[in-house]
């Protein structure tokens, strides 16, 4: 068995754990491999060890590798984690099962447009910069409430979830707080939060889905 499957497995481990500690359902964590950077060769030991949940962070890479898992793997569930152009909108939404990273107007109308077009309808989850950082994508806070409302009522978008990435020098505890208090708020069922450093305490604070790269396949 390969490092990256033990990997895995170590991981699964960990995240059963953290939900029992946290006295949450067995199994109510997904985990999403995230598989940004790693090539068809990385990713299928982990595929044929049962994993079904896989993330990635741009549209032209994932192009490039998943079509073909996709119909070798029917039930794979494919994540787009990463910042979505307005010009990917339409490849997006034609290979992604989930697309977490909505977080403006145009984006919003433009998957819209796509979703109708091509009779898909991807889960959308809002991205939400929970720390404020002028450099990374996601809506403000106390914004972000009412952008999930406009995107229902104007837009006619699902919004299933959640998500965010923590500023990389803070305790990331407050901002998992602050997603899950935005997620009542909101009316949405799902979170995603927790990567590879701190999955096991977004599963304290109600993570449903963390996106784990490096603790798996290791870093690039």
């Amino acid at each position: 068995m390969g490092d990256t499957v033990q990997q895995l497995f170590a991981v699964k481990a960990k995240i059963a754990a953290a939900e029992q500690e946290a006295a949450r359902q067995a199994g109510a964590v997904t985990l999403v491999a995230v598989s940004k950077t790693f090539d068809v060769a990385d990713i299928q030991p982990v595929i044929e060890a049962g994993q079904r949940v896989f993330g990635e962070n741009r549209v032209q890479e994932a192009q490039g590798k998943w079509p073909a898992l996709k119909l070798a793997f029917p039930d794979i569930e494919l994540h787009l984690i990463g910042p979505l152009q307005s010009n990917k909108a339409k490849e997006a939404v034609a290979l992604f099962d989930v697309i977490e990273t909505v977080d403006r107007e145009k984006i919003a109308a433009e998957l819209a447009r796509e979703m109708a077009r091509q009779g898909r309808a991807p889960k959308l989850y809002v991205q939400v910069n929970t720390g404020s950082e002028p450099q990374k994508a996601g809506i403000e806070p106390r914004d972000a409430v009412a952008f999930v409302t406009r995107c229902r009522d104007v837009h006619g978008l699902a919004i299933e979830g959640l998500m965010c990435i923590p500023p990389a020098d803070e305790n990331p505890g407050p901002h998992f707080a602050l997603l899950e208090k935005l997620g009542r708020e909101a009316g949405v069922e799902r979170l995603s939060m927790g990567m590879s450093g701190d999955y096991e305490t977004a599963i304290a604070f109600g993570a449903t889905s963390v996106r784990v790269g490096s603790a798996i396949f290791g870093s690039r």
